[in-house]
């Protein structure tokens, strides 16, 4: 436990990596978006997307938490294991600290009717249908798998090239439109929205997780081919 917890204050060393950079982000998000608003001569609830900025961030981080952190750690001689353990408990408590502000500004936005100007940048309503508890596991899991993204797709560059990665991300490509094809050919839209509606913001967070567990496995495994 020492050494997981001595990764985790080594992936923190430079804390505007998880905390500062992040923060810097959404307050310019939402101060842009704030002005738009103001800009915009209606009366009605105005929502927008800047508060996902950060989020996108999410993804470099665990990229560089493999490329730029991983080499340093062996020179310390640092097991794989403890750093990738540690590694994860680090982007979990960072997604937790971002789902937390999140749930702070949406505090804010509802006490001051949308920095006056009924603009909403957090509080947004579908994502809020299942409360405070149901909108921070929104956005912590939206951080979170971001991340790993960003780290499964570093793991693999980094075990087995650049070759492999493209091999990877063109197959699942070819995946994906496979199921848009199938979809649109057995008319089957309407059943995928009735079932995405009735999930909800929730319920596709918990799957979120669900998919944040494999990407989690898919890495530990290549995780074991990295080479510094």
């Amino acid at each position: 436990m020492r050494r997981t917890l001595n990764v985790i204050r080594l992936q923190l060393i430079n804390r505007q990596t998880f905390v500062w950079v992040p923060l810097i982000i959404l307050g310019s998000a939402v101060v842009i978006s704030v002005l738009i608003y103001a800009m915009i001569p209606v009366d009605t609830p105005k929502y927008g997307g800047g508060g996902q900025a950060p989020l996108w961030y999410f993804f470099a981080i665990g990229m560089g938490a493999m490329t730029y952190t991983f080499p340093f750690s062996q020179a310390m001689s640092i097991t794989r294991r403890d750093f990738f353990v540690g590694t994860l408990i680090t982007a979990v408590l960072g997604s937790a600290f971002l789902g937390i502000i999140f749930l702070i500004g949406g505090g804010i936005e509802t006490l001051t009717n949308g920095y006056g100007v009924n603009g909403y940048v957090f509080y947004l309503p579908w994502l809020w249908e299942a409360g405070p508890l149901g909108a921070f596991t929104v956005y912590f899991t939206l951080a979170l798998l971001l991340f790993l993204i960003g780290f499964t797709g570093a793991t693999i560059y980094k075990s087995w090239g650049p070759t492999v990665l493209t091999i990877v991300g063109v197959g699942l490509t070819l995946v994906l439109l496979g199921l848009v094809f199938l979809a649109t050919r057995l008319e089957l839209w309407l059943q995928v929205w009735r079932s995405v509606g009735d999930l909800g913001a929730l319920g596709l967070a918990l799957w979120g997780l669900v998919v944040a567990a494999v990407l989690s496995a898919v890495s530990f495994l290549a995780f074991r081919r990295v080479t510094p």
